[in-house]
């Protein structure tokens, strides 16, 4: 099959039936193009020429260009899954990529907040939100369940269930999961509910002033808004609230499986990178408080 009819194939694919976000399909589709151009310049316009070895001089090159190796391991990610798909469809009798394993890297650990900070944006939301219940609910979900704010947007009124404090979550790859709701989360959002009368399980559960659903961009300009007036860290995106939420559960001893599951994460290793987070943040308090450090 041609290579640029293979990548069509394989970006509807994870679009219209994996249901992959548009953001995840952009990023795929750049890295897929990248490869593509690659193929191009070498004469290889038939997914059946590619082997491990020509996959393995496009790696190559890419570290030529000081491609970051996290990059390059998202570009490779990108491959492991067209490759995944193509014989899985059988254009390919053998995966190219099958025994290629991402560059070695240092993780970065993620960004985060303390847990007084996130209760001093509420006090910052009573003084400045002209819609506070509404601003409340989104931080009490994106930071008390722990979610992406892609799947914030993505919730109805018929996903929160406030007698059994839970609350259903679609993630990645349309995966469904269930998170529980505390109970200071039911207080805030049975506030931001009773502005709510009238409206059906079927709306969404957060909604703009004209009455269409919440949207990323909308949700990260309130994040940034309110992160910026109560902490200095550099990164103010939704995703600091979700970082801050699992650091936080593990710092107070929650079961790291546990935390997985609340999460949605595939694998437990992702999930791990929180536990150097806490570590880090205890050798900080250590060398700042310990007489010994």
């Amino acid at each position: 099959m041609n290579i640029e009819q293979l990548i069509e194939k394989y970006l509807e694919d994870i679009s219209k039936l994996k249901r992959y976000s548009a953001l995840t399909v952009k990023s795929y589709s750049a890295d897929l193009e990248s490869f593509y151009f690659f193929c191009k310049e070498a004469g290889k316009t038939n997914v059946e020429e590619i082997s491990e070895r020509f996959v393995r001089s496009y790696l190559a090159k890419l570290n030529e260009d000081k491609l970051e190796r996290t990059s390059i391991s998202r570009k490779l990610s990108s491959l492991r899954g067209i490759f995944k798909f193509s014989f899985q469809h059988d254009y390919i009798k053998v995966n190219p990529v099958l025994s290629l394993s991402n560059p070695k890297t240092k993780r970065k650990l993620p960004d985060i907040t303390t847990a007084d900070s996130i209760l001093e944006i509420y006090k910052e939301i009573e003084i400045y939100s002209k819609e506070p219940e509404l601003h409340k609910a989104i931080f009490e979900i994106l930071y008390g369940c722990a979610i992406r704010v892609s799947e914030l947007c993505k919730l109805n009124l018929s996903d929160l269930d406030l007698e059994r404090k839970s609350l259903t979550v679609v993630g990645k790859g349309n995966k469904m999961r269930v998170v529980p709701v505390g109970k200071k989360s039911v207080e805030i959002l049975k506030e931001y509910l009773a502005k709510r009368e009238g409206a059906v399980f079927s709306e969404p559960l957060f909604m703009t002033a004209k009455k269409g659903r919440i949207y990323p961009r909308m949700v990260q300009r309130i994040v940034t808004k309110y992160l910026s007036k109560v902490t200095d860290i550099k990164k103010r995106s939704p995703h600091i609230l979700r970082h801050s939420a699992a650091t936080h559960m593990l710092d107070n001893g929650a079961d790291l499986r546990a935390v997985k599951e609340i999460l949605g994460h595939e694998n437990l290793s992702t999930t791990q990178i929180y536990t150097h987070v806490s570590i880090e943040r205890l050798k900080a308090t250590y060398k700042k408080a310990h007489p010994k450090s």
